[in-house]
């Protein structure tokens, strides 16, 4: 760590042998290994203009913290060191817990079906490290490289990132707040596209639903149940033996046909394309783009096949221009069909049959000199974005979800940013009226309350576009100084609105009890409370705007009521925002819209809520205003007006607003205490990945092992705990199920798999033990038991044996066994 207050730079600066210099902005610097290493440094695809990266700014200030860089072998390390107690969040799409500190991750898109919470690699890479100081600032670091890149935050207080050849390092601060580092970052990256307000209402999706005739029921039974649906995915199995860009002439004959009757119904349609086009003569799209010269080749120049949906498949090498343009003619011919929105999958890219899951880094990619030319598929495979529109697949992609989780899920999941139900093929029906009525009746309040909430949501997302502000946060982004917040999950931010996960607060466990930011914090709810729902505060001195109910967005009306939500903070002022267009298109960026700031204060025992100011061509609509003040215990004065107008609300006197919050709180709890709670049973129907498709974890002693049971029992993962080691990493892909761990090595996999005839988890026993069999044929079996022994705890003791189960002498064959047995320690 390096701290200065030394005098003002304005060009380039040599700290040692590297070099710094002031760029996009005050307070973001650039740093690189060299003079050398600079001018080497490929363009960037982080940064939006890719110059800003590389022009130098007059500056008046110097970084608070400097890089130390070091190169071992093709290896660029680079380290930053903060102050101790300093929280580092952010590394990209990773699963795990929300601060990262002590984590280490790598960058390098996967298609990880599957994955748990030790996945290092998910579908999305971004380098980036948000740190969070003692003192409250923030400061972010981002590693502009494509490549791998491992992020090191196992040593307390320090960054450190490797990856192949030189890149710079990007820092972003300090400034006052996380809200301000994410703002400065997006001035770099850019901000999310505003996107159709019909996208934020609820998404049903499923792998997959089979038929025209499906699709229909589906978007009928959500209107028939009140349950509120603006969008409904098409996945792969409405394409023509999963050819992209066509479509089965049984199942989904009249795509436009369909499109018209979902419009009519109020919903949307999103189909799925894969980049993975099926290597077939004859296929229009292979054609066109073997005659174009597009596709991604192998390293003897020819184009590169590997297996995806269709069977054998060639790639659009999108780093060419050319190839992005033939891409788009095809999608504009595509979406003449009435496609609303296309849903790309599989572009990681995605590649069956192989260990890496993805294609070979020895591939090439022709792509366009602004974005670093001729490279290998190691340079290219990785890029970089800013995300708001992110939400979980509801209910869970993998398995069978219960009723009581799927319910609890959407009660969350409705308050994300995108929401979206979504589920594998071989499930049970994940709909929302899936799981009986009390789950169903949960879900329909959830989504009730999202539409409620959709222009505030909409407000949010405007922000975003427009300032770099995020949509969703973590908690701790409300008070960044106070540390208890810094590893808070059960709740987080939408602007000023805390959703927070538990229910039935102040009725149950310690567990339960939210742990809320400082300052004033007011639960309100649509009378809606449920035990199975979360819990919904207002900051005070915050305005948020809500509509009412709706099955789907476009039953919206600009002259429908427009409601409030008043939260005074402990000086009797609150502001908000109000964003409002068309809802889609482009028309916003030309000023049509209307963009209302109200502001509320209380004087004198009067409360007026007014517009302060107003930004873009709409005329307001004429439309009345309900105010809704908040007063705590979820008690709130209403008050009706004309919005443009002053509305004035008399507050009634001390005794009377106690007994208003009592009532309100009475009726709360008589209103939980009432309701139908989910029931905690187990569904029945396929798993989906049962036992043994799942790795096991063994622990026991000194060691901690992860095993695939049904490829014999493989260790794909051992640590020994005392000292830190980690003997085995190894990633493993059988049949589309991957487990990958630490440091990726070499293998050729496996070659052959094995049926699980016997498991036997000894948790309780005298030993921690996996005892597996697996027919080999021609009568013998394979048995390994692994084991680590209780009473001797640094040993890991592997027995395996090809034992004859069915050969005797009345076939001509004989019997044979044998055994060996392994027993490793940790010197």
């Amino acid at each position: 760590m390096a701290e200065y207050d030394g005098e003002a730079v304005t060009a380039d600066v040599s700290f040692g042998t590297m070099v710094f210099e002031p760029v996009l902005e005050e307070g973001v610097f650039r740093f690189d290994c060299s003079e050398n290493d600079r001018d080497a440094a490929f363009p960037s695809l982080s940064f939006s203009d890719r110059k800003k990266r590389d022009t130098t700014i007059a500056s008046q200030k110097v970084p608070m913290y400097i890089p130390t860089f070091k190169c071992v072998q093709d290896q660029q390390i680079v380290s930053v060191e903060f102050p101790t107690g300093t929280s580092f969040y952010g590394t990209g799409e990773v699963s795990g817990m929300l601060e990262r500190t002590g984590k280490r991750v790598f960058t390098w898109n996967t298609d990880a079906w599957g994955y748990g919470s030790g996945t290092t690699s998910l579908y999305q890479s971004h380098p980036w490290v948000l740190a969070l100081l003692p003192s409250g600032e923030a400061l972010g670091v981002l590693a502009d490289t494509t490549r791998r890149c491992e992020i090191d935050l196992r040593k307390e207080s320090i960054i450190k990132f490797a990856a192949s050849a030189s890149y710079p390092v990007i820092t972003f601060g300090p400034f006052a707040s996380p809200t301000a580092v994410l703002i400065s970052l997006s001035h770099a990256i850019g901000t999310v596209f505003m996107p159709p307000k019909w996208s934020l209402g609820y998404h049903q999706c499923r792998w997959s639903y089979d038929s025209d005739a499906k699709v229909l029921k589906i978007a009928r039974t959500f209107r028939e149940k009140g349950i509120p649906c603006d969008v409904i995915w098409m996945d792969i199995d409405y394409m023509d033996g999963f050819r992209c860009f066509t479509f089965d002439k049984e199942r989904f004959s009249d795509p436009k046909s369909l499109v018209n009757d979902l419009h009519r119904n109020g919903f949307k349609a999103i189909w799925m394309l894969d980049p993975g086009i099926k290597h077939e003569e004859g296929y229009f799209v292979y054609d066109s783009g073997s005659e174009n010269d597009i596709w991604i080749q192998k390293a003897d120049g020819k184009p590169f096949v590997g297996e995806v949906w269709p069977g054998p498949c060639v790639f659009p090498d999108f780093t060419q221009e050319k190839a992005r343009l033939w891409w788009s003619k095809l999608v504009k011919e595509f979406i003449s069909n009435g496609v609303d929105g296309i849903w790309n999958d599989m572009n990681e890219p995605a590649i069956f049959k192989t260990v890496t899951k993805t294609m070979p880094e020895s591939n090439i990619h022709r792509g366009d000199d602004a974005l670093g030319g001729y490279q290998n598929h190691r340079h290219y495979h990785n890029g970089l974005s800013g995300q708001p529109l992110s939400g979980p697949d509801i209910g869970g992609f993998a398995g069978n979800a219960t009723p009581k989780l799927f319910g609890r899920w959407m009660g969350v999941g409705v308050m994300f940013p995108f929401c979206r139900g979504h589920s594998e093929t071989d499930t049970i029906d994940h709909e929302p009226w899936s799981f009986g009525k009390e789950c169903e009746e949960v879900c329909r309040l959830a989504l009730l309350r999202r539409y409620r909430l959709i222009p505030h949501i909409y407000t949010l997302f405007y922000m975003a576009h427009t300032k770099g502000t995020p949509v969703a946060s973590p908690t701790f982004f409300a008070d960044p100084k106070d540390p208890s917040l810094r590893t808070i999950e059960n709740s987080f931010l939408l602007g000023p609105l805390l959703v927070h996960a538990s229910t039935l607060p102040g009725q149950g466990s310690d567990e339960l009890q939210p742990l809320l930011p400082k300052g004033i914090w007011l639960p309100f709810d649509f009378n809606d409370s449920h035990p199975d729902l979360p819990t919904l505060y207002l900051q005070g001195g915050s305005i948020i705007p809500v509509g009412p109910p709706l099955q789907h967005v476009g039953e919206a009306s600009p002259t429908d009521d427009l409601t409030l939500i008043v939260a005074l903070d402990e000086h009797g002022k609150a502001e908000g925002v109000l964003f409002e267009d068309s809802g889609d298109g482009y028309e916003f960026s030309q000023g049509g819209y209307l963009l209302t700031y109200y502001v509320a204060e209380l004087q004198s025992s009067v409360v007026t809520v007014k517009v302060s100011r107003t930004e873009g061509s709409w005329n307001r609509p004429k439309r009345q205003l309900h105010v809704q003040l908040l007063l705590g215990g979820g008690a709130m004065l209403d008050a009706w007006g004309a919005d443009g107008y002053e509305l004035e609300i008399v507050m009634p006197s001390k005794p009377d607003v106690l007994n208003l919050i009592c009532k309100t709180e009475k009726e709360y709890k008589s209103r939980i205490e009432c309701a139908k709670r989910i029931p905690d049973v187990e569904v029945s129907g396929k798993k989906g990945i049962d036992l043994s498709k799942i790795p096991i974890d063994l622990k026991s002693g000194d060691w901690a092992l992860k095993v695939v049971p049904w490829i014999g029992g493989r260790i794909i993962s051992m640590m020994h705990v005392p000292s830190g080691t980690q003997w085995l990493h190894s990633r493993v892909d059988i049949n589309g199920y991957e487990e990958y761990s630490g440091v990726e090595y070499r293998s050729a996999g496996c070659s052959e798999e094995y049926t699980v005839i016997q498991r036997n988890l000894e948790h309780a026993g005298e030993e921690e033990s996996l005892i597996l069999e697996g027919d080999v044929g021609g009568g013998l079996v394979l048995e390994r038991h692994i084991s680590i022994p209780k009473d001797i705890p640094m040993v890991l003791r592997i027995d395996s044996g090809i034992v004859a189960r069915k050969v005797g002498a009345g076939s001509g064959g004989f019997s044979r066994s044998f055994s060996s047995n392994f027993v490793g320690n940790h010197f």
